[in-house]
Parts: structure tokens; sequence; C-alpha cells
């Protein structure tokens, strides 16, 4: 949307799995991953490397546009990530949304949610912890 914050590309393992952007969501990016062949894990269910690196994908693009909002910019290093899985990611399209929980000057606390046909039942849910660095340059 042309009103909402651009933020860096996707990162090229997001791509090899064809992770997008699906839309916005109050001010905060939803990324998507339809399943393909890349995401297949058992068959006709994701992989859960797949699920966490959508997971992933999502916590940093939301941490991005509230960046962004804010005027700022950072290099972002993980410092961990738990992802928790819940329920298994059958063979169609899976969602996630990630909310910043709080934002300090070095480091961010995030929660992301991913979801496919029903997002009132979560497949998978992440708790990361980021450091902000400063650019170089």
């Amino acid at each position: 949307m042309a009103d909402q914050p651009e933020f860096e590309a996707l990162t090229p393992y997001a791509r090899s799995l064809g992770i997008a952007m699906e839309g916005w969501e109050d001010g905060v990016p939803i990324m998507r991953v339809d399943f393909v062949e890349a995401v297949e894990g058992r068959p006709e269910h994701f992989h859960g490397g797949a699920t966490g690196g959508l997971l992933e994908t999502a916590g940093y693009a939301a941490l991005r546009a509230e960046l962004v909002e804010r005027d700022r910019q950072a290099v972002l290093k993980p410092i961990n990530i738990t992802v928790q899985y819940l329920a298994a990611g059958k063979s169609q399209p899976s969602f996630a949304k990630g909310r910043v929980t709080k934002l300090g000057r070095r480091s961010a606390n995030l929660t992301v949610e991913a979801w496919q046909d029903d997002r009132s039942r979560p497949i998978a849910t992440a708790v990361m912890n980021v450091l902000m660095g400063e650019p170089e340059g």
C-alpha cells in the first residue's frame, strides 16, 4: 500500500520458500507462504523449518515497519527465537503477523502468530528477541 512504510526486501531464504507480503493490518505487514514443494515436509504438510521461517520473517517485517514508523535505522541480529508448534500445517496457504511487544534502544521483543484458514486457531507461535545494532556508514 502506498501509505504504508517501506522496509528491506525479503531475505534470500524467505524468497526461496516463496514467502511474500500479503498485505497490511494496523500498520503491520502480514506475510504469506503458499504450499509448494519447497515447504513440504511429510506428504501434504508444511515442514517445521518452513513454518519457523515464516514466523521469523513476519517478526522481522513487523520490527522493520515499526522502526520505519519511528524513523530509526538498525542492523537486526537475532538473540533468540523460540517457536511453539501447535498444529500441523496442511497443504494450503499459511499466514503470519508479528507484534513488537517492547522496543528499546538496543533490543526488541516480539511475538508472532501463524495460521491457515482460521486465524483463531494458530498453527505456531514464536517469541523473538532481537539485538539492534548501529548501521555502518
